[in-house]
């Protein structure tokens, strides 16, 4: 008759412990990887450099009138001259972001 060994397991405590603390872990990750990803997004500039850059190269070509006012998605737009430099101005409406390109004539 073969004797049955007894293996060691664990308690039904032990388990639900391990399991919250992986939830807890789980969740404290998934919220900080939401913020760091929200961030991103919020602070991502890449659109709105492009049109800035595309009213540099109208500018350089006469194709736009200086002064020039405009709204383009959450931000404002503005083009003035300054001396002897164009400035380029977005401001966004939400958070009063300021992006600026300064060109020389």
């Amino acid at each position: 008759m073969v004797v049955l060994k007894k293996i060691k397991a664990s308690t039904l405590m032990e388990t639900l412990v391990a399991t919250v603390i992986i939830v807890l872990i789980f969740m404290i990750s998934s919220f900080l990887l939401n913020s760091l990803f929200n961030n991103t997004v919020r602070q991502d500039t890449n659109k709105i450099q492009a049109y800035l850059t595309e009213l540099v190269y109208l500018s350089e070509h006469q194709q736009i009138r200086i002064p020039y006012d405009d709204e383009y998605e959450d931000w404002i737009i503005s083009v003035e001259r300054d001396a002897k430099k164009l400035v380029f101005e977005a401001t966004h409406k939400a958070h009063k972001k300021i992006i600026t390109i300064e060109r020389y004539e």
